[in-house]
């Protein structure tokens, strides 16, 4: 058993019929982020690259964009699973912006990016190049390259997932996590640890697309997004007005388009 995932007992139901089972579910733990010792987030998230979390969301909320630095991470609290718990991200003031701090009020919860921020705001960030366009025809193998790596989720069937590609549909980094947006945090804060950012251009995730998980994909600078289900109204705006190629429904060999399907032979 990984800590990713935690078997529990349970009875299933079946034509009146009751079975005692043993169940593996996606484990949902709390993590609190500070930065420099002020409290910054107290978001639930599946144990596992809390580091990339951290940095993900930071550079995702504008409080610290520096691409190239390297914060130091303390690690302030485990659970009794030695699951991190709390981790404090230090960084130079002067490498920050402290005024974003205090637009995020401490909790967020796992299915929910924006809980516990004040407002929706425009994000930053800068698209990489338009030379770059999609294949619709490597849109399958894409997601069948991330399918093979999503462990917890086969073992579980509640965690989601996100996985980062180049320009030419190679597979950089899939994370796991039972929520979308921290899932998708990993993959950033993995990119910027290893200095690779500016060369994904497919940003691939599990599930439902909601406004949150359009704007992390630009502030990545990533252009394209592709999902499994299903977007939000405000996903699809947001898209359209910050030039994100958007599709949804990508499964079984096809896909729909949202937004801005000229950024790939579509």
């Amino acid at each position: 058993m990984s800590a990713k995932t935690q078997e529990y007992a349970a009875i299933r139901y079946d034509r009146q019929a009751r079975t005692p089972v043993r169940d593996i579910l996606c484990v949902e733990h709390p993590l609190s982020v500070s930065v420099n010792g002020k409290a910054f987030t107290l978001t639930m998230q599946t144990p596992g690259h809390e580091t990339e979390l951290a940095r993900g969301l930071l550079f995702a909320e504008g409080v610290y964009r520096n691409r190239k630095g390297m914060p130091a991470y303390v690690v302030t609290a485990r659970d009794e699973r030695s699951a991190i718990s709390a981790l404090d991200v230090v960084v130079p003031e002067a490498e920050m912006d402290t005024s974003q701090i205090n637009k995020r009020n401490l909790l967020s919860v796992a299915s929910c990016g924006i809980c516990g921020k004040t407002e929706l705001e425009w994000p930053q960030g800068q698209l990489s190049s338009p030379a770059v366009v999609l294949d619709p025809t490597r849109i399958s193998d894409m997601f069948g390259a991330m399918a093979a790596q999503q462990d917890a989720f086969l073992a579980s069937g509640g965690c989601h997932a996100a996985a980062a590609f180049d320009a030419a549909g190679n597979l950089m980094v899939l994370r796991e996590d039972i929520g979308r947006h921290n899932a998708v945090d990993k993959v950033v804060g993995y990119l910027l640890h290893e200095a690779l950012l500016s060369r994904a251009t497919h940003l691939l995730v599990s599930g439902r697309v909601s406004y949150e998980i359009v704007t992390k994909c630009f502030s990545a600078g990533i252009p394209f997004l592709l999902a499994v289900s299903a977007p939000s109204s405000l996903a699809v705006d947001f898209a359209k007005e910050l030039g994100i190629t958007l599709l949804g429904f990508c499964r079984e060999s096809r896909a729909t388009v949202y937004a801005h399907p000229e950024r790939g032979r579509l």
